[in-house]
């Protein structure tokens, strides 16, 4: 091979990650937007329209996150044999067919099982899968491509609330379904099948915490890793339904209280900004009780507060802290087992934070009125959190004699 070969050999794979990032970072915001957030927008006109209750109407989105949970851990697993590409090209293919679903559904139990089958396509082409594809991909420059990851796909709310919104001023919650159906079928079925079109790279690794993935998830640090992100996750998500309703208790506007809780959306930016800084500073267990002790803390000062200017400061530290949170999830097992069953054991750390998303609304509500009121329940949920940042103390990995494994 010549010198000048030799040199495009790794601009070219260079710029085959690229294409990989690019295409993560669109197929992210459309398939959050549609199966995500769309639902955030419609929910109420679908109770409307449909006669079912409310509540009623969140569980079976509620039960299509708990199935994504459940679901995720075989995708792991399968994820770490055969890539990314034919399990998310997939997984659009599903999401695209849920979609459809649920706007043909006739009657509740239709509806329930149509967000069941989205959970299994959630699974396949949400941030578990995409974190799994850029962390065998990227290796050691993975910090990097899950920031970028993570900074664009935040703005799938951005993007898809206010066309959701638009387009069901215009038509029917499920003519506006069928619409954002189109759309992720014609973005994020060709983007996986072409954008993820690389060999899967083996991992050849001596990481010293290597062992079986089952002996790994049985162990105590991995348990008590588990627990600590479910307890954050929880109180983190309830920050972010039960934000406004605290806010009218003390007297502030809808409005003022959506402002509020759209910058703390922004200081989720910038907590991921500084995570690389954060990386290279402090270790990842003193860093992940850090993180969920500044989510504890936050968390209960939106409580404890009463004035506006507080509360907004307050839930600007709040989305820093829920920013970090999502990178430091997606670090998590590669930092403390490596990299070789990362997608077999990110699926069992991700299943209770999904679960904890489903959740958190209906716990932050039932301890506001068990409490009552919801500046108690913030308070509550801060005790919560410090619960998790203490569990994190004892995540760390148990040593394993240095073993050399090559996987394809």
């Amino acid at each position: 091979m010549t010198p000048a070969e030799s040199s495009a050999a790794p601009s070219a794979a260079r710029q085959g990650l690229r294409w990989v990032l690019l295409t993560l970072c669109i197929t992210e915001i459309t398939s959050w937007g549609v199966l995500y957030y769309a639902f955030t927008v419609l929910s109420e006109q679908i109770s409307t329209e449909t006669g079912w209750s409310a509540p009623a109407v969140t569980a079976a989105f509620s039960a299509g996150l708990v199935t994504s949970a459940v679901v995720g851990i075989p995708v792991g697993r399968w994820l770490d044999r055969v890539g990314p590409r034919w399990i998310m090209t997939a997984g659009s293919v599903l999401g695209v067919l849920s979609v459809v679903a649920v706007v043909a559904a006739p009657n509740y139990g239709w509806f329930v099982a149509a967000w069941v089958v989205a959970g299994v396509a959630m699974s396949a082409v949400f941030y578990a899968p995409a974190f799994a594809a850029l962390t065998r991909f990227f290796g050691a420059d993975a910090v990097r491509a899950l920031t970028v990851l993570t900074l664009v796909a935040g703005f799938a709310s951005t993007v898809f609330a206010p066309v959701t919104a638009a387009l069901s001023a215009q038509m029917s919650w499920r003519h506006t379904y069928l619409v954002l159906a189109v759309v992720m079928a014609v973005i994020t079925i060709p983007a996986h099948f072409f954008g993820l079109r690389r060999p899967w790279p083996a991992v050849t690794t001596t990481h010293h915490h290597v062992e079986a993935p089952g002996r790994t998830a049985r162990s105590w640090p991995f348990l008590a890793l588990v627990a600590a992100f479910a307890l954050a996750g929880l109180a983190s998500y309830a920050v972010i339904a039960n934000l406004v309703p605290l806010m009218s208790q003390r007297g502030i506007s809808t409005g003022a209280a959506a402002v509020a809780l759209g910058l703390g959306g922004a200081g989720q930016v910038l907590g991921l900004l500084g995570y690389r800084t954060l990386v290279r500073r402090v270790g990842v267990v003193p860093r992940t009780v850090l993180i969920m002790g500044g989510v504890a803390v936050t968390t209960a000062l939106l409580g404890v507060f009463s004035s506006y200017a507080a509360l907004v400061a307050v839930a600007i530290g709040a989305g820093v802290m829920r920013g970090i949170m999502t990178l430091l999830q997606a670090t998590a097992v590669t930092e403390r087992w490596g990299s070789t069953h990362y997608g077999h054991l990110s699926a069992y750390l991700n299943a209770p934070i999904m679960v904890a998303t489903a959740i958190g609304p209906f716990v932050g509500a039932a301890l506001a009125s068990l409490l009552g009121g919801y500046a108690a329940m913030f308070v509550a949920l801060g005790a919560i959190a410090a619960a998790g940042a203490l569990l994190a103390v004892a995540s760390r990995p148990r040593v394993a004699t240095p073993v050399p494994i090559v996987r394809g």
